[in-house]
């Protein structure tokens, strides 16, 4: 089962649904006692729920507005879980090319704060690069959505935008080539974990396209990670609680090539098996 939030033009209100194929089956949760996606995702049985809870007839998806799936949970991420993006990271600094590798072969995961709701992009909407960066990627990742009980509850599809250079020029400037407005993207839907195919058959792509032409297009699995969805769970929920929720970006093992940078314009597609696309445009950061 898809979960999505959305916004209804010809009603003016954000609604909770269903999605599928291309129709949207809005739910009325109060009868829960539920007010928001957040409150279905965290309850014990939320596809038993959202099945006695459909309300009017469903509605077509060009009738409504996908908004990203995220409502107060705080968005993380881990970095260094792909062989790819742990040889990436080596490139952009050779000072730091040790620690990387360490981070890779470590029990102890790279994880870092992201994103708080309200600078994280939905589908459809821009993406940005900073002004102060000349490297810029997107990184497409499978993204946990995370109950207050740190159970996963089901997965969406993320994109930690990335400046190459800032953090190149010095490991500990990751904060700023990573948390900026919109540099996380996410959507366009939460699929329940029962309802997902297996990491063997998780094949994640992104294509970026610039002028209508694609200039990248890459693929993985999320087989090829080298940690657990568990693994990185526990590891996020030591010492942390998260009352409302959290969103984990698992990292990427799709890398452009080193000469590549994002460019005002390009179209970004992420496409996970099971889950859908999540296509955002990019813009340029203002100074």
């Amino acid at each position: 089962m898809q979960l999505c939030k959305f916004f209804h033009p010809a009603a003016g209100e954000v609604g909770v649904g269903v999605l599928t194929g291309e129709r949207v089956q809005p739910l009325n949760l109060t009868k829960y006692g539920l007010n928001s996606l957040s409150d279905l995702l965290h309850a014990e049985q939320p596809a038993q729920i959202a099945a006695a809870c459909s309300a009017g007839a469903p509605l077509p998806l060009t009738a409504v507005t996908l908004l990203a799936p995220v409502d107060r949970q705080e968005v993380w991420a881990a970095g260094v879980t792909y062989k790819r993006s742990q040889e990436a990271r080596e490139r952009e600094s050779a000072g730091a090319a040790r620690f990387y590798d360490l981070v890779y072969s470590a029990s102890r995961p790279e994880l870092f704060f992201k994103a708080l709701p309200e600078r994280v992009a939905g589908p459809g909407t821009p993406v940005r690069i900073r002004a102060d960066s000349k490297w810029n990627v997107p990184e497409p990742e499978l993204a946990l959505v995370i109950s207050p009980r740190l159970q996963i509850v089901g997965c969406t599809i993320g994109n930690d935008m990335s400046s190459r250079d800032i953090e190149g020029e010095n490991p500990l400037y990751l904060p700023q080539a990573k948390v900026y407005d919109r540099s996380c993207a996410l959507g366009p839907v939460v699929t329940l974990r029962d309802s997902l195919p297996s990491p063997d058959h998780l094949t994640i792509r992104l294509i970026i396209e610039r002028g209508g032409t694609a200039v990248f297009d890459g693929a993985t699995k999320a087989s090829a990670m080298k940690r657990s969805f568990e693994e990185l769970v526990n590891w996020l929920g030591k010492e942390n609680s998260f009352p409302h929720g959290a969103i984990l970006l698992t990292g990427t093992g799709i890398v452009p090539p080193d000469e590549f940078t994002l460019a005002p314009g390009d179209v970004v597609t992420i496409e996970i098996a099971g889950i859908g696309k999540l296509v955002n445009v990019v813009q340029l950061r203002a100074s």
